[in-house]
């Protein structure tokens, strides 16, 4: 039986993808091939749209950028999107994130900073718990120096990264693997 999703290592992006593909230009450019999860996106373009408008908006919000991929890489963790965790370790990596502190986040280990290791364990939290967090959990997050809008724009981080995982994870979008180098996480 034909699969709902053909190979995305074939662009068959509709023409309302157009405006989207100067992104995913500069997507490819970045990995030199385009990710696997924006080539299935492609098939919905307001999927496709949705997701690179929320790494956008990510890239504004009041996160440092260290402090996004400490969100991406912890959600994508707790998802167990190899895919994810591919992209944003190489991303981290092409970002000179110390060593230690990448290898940390795609091992689940603590990070040596302590604020950055706060926020790590919040990420995980909210993930794992779907929404469902406790006051302490918040709590903790503020004693280590982030705010309410804070909380919130690592809630947009993991909508974005659920946006990839699922689409990822339906049967018969494995048409294009990662490099094996990006998945030794």
């Amino acid at each position: 039986m034909p699969s709902l999703f053909p190979d995305p290592a074939a662009s068959s992006a509709p023409l309302d993808a157009l405006p989207a593909m100067p992104a995913l230009s500069e997507a490819e450019r970045r990995f030199s091939r385009l990710p696997k999860p924006l080539r299935t996106l492609e098939a919905a373009p307001a999927s496709l749209k949705s997701y690179l408008a929320l790494g956008a908006l990510l890239e504004k919000t009041s996160l440092s950028s260290e402090e996004q991929q400490v969100v991406l890489l912890s959600v994508s963790r707790e998802s167990r999107c190899a895919v994810c965790m591919g992209a944003h370790g190489l991303l981290a990596d092409m970002m000179d994130l110390p060593t230690d502190m990448t290898e940390a986040l795609r091992e689940g280990g603590r990070l040596p900073d302590q604020r950055l290791e706060s926020l790590r364990q919040f990420t995980a939290a909210l993930a794992k718990a779907h929404g469902h967090i406790d006051e302490a959990a918040v709590a903790a997050l503020e004693q280590a120096g982030y705010d309410r809008q804070q909380v919130l724009e690592v809630i947009l981080g993991i909508g974005m990264k659920t946006l990839a995982r699922y689409s990822d994870q339906i049967p018969g979008t494995d048409g294009q693997p990662w490099p094996a180098a990006c998945l030794a996480c």
